[in-house]
């Protein structure tokens, strides 16, 4: 029965997934623009952050949409396709949901954020 279910979502996925990725191309939102040092700044903050997502996710397309709406160059890690970051998510967070954010403190610790609401209020408020 499990392996039905898992069937049948991939199916909606594979049907769904083009559409979402077309409609996040054209809803997208005008970056905020900063001066070339406040740019290199939190390009400077974003080079410890990696999201861990899906594709074609709908919450992970809503945590895109907010990197987009602030400029944020934060890596992309596919959890789906990729083994290595799906073994490092299990590993590191603790189960293999997306999104996540994995944040690495300036003291080396390192925080992993799940949750789209979660993880979109601490970009607006490190970032925004």
């Amino acid at each position: 029965m499990r392996q039905l279910i898992r069937f049948f979502f991939r199916g909606v996925r594979a049907v769904l997934g083009p559409f979402m990725l077309l409609g996040e191309k054209l809803s997208r939102a005008q970056p905020i623009e900063r001066s070339a040092a406040e740019q290199a700044e939190v390009d400077a903050a974003t080079r410890r952050l990696a999201l861990y997502q899906y594709r074609t996710c709908p919450f992970c397309i809503k945590v895109r949409r907010t990197l987009r709406a602030l400029a944020l160059n934060i890596e992309l890690r596919d959890a789906q396709h990729d083994p290595g970051h799906r073994q490092a998510l299990e590993a590191g967070g603790g189960k293999v949901q997306v999104p996540c954010l994995r944040i690495e403190e300036d003291d080396g610790s390192v925080t992993w954020l799940y949750e789209s609401d979660a993880i979109n209020q601490y970009l607006h408020s490190r970032f925004g």
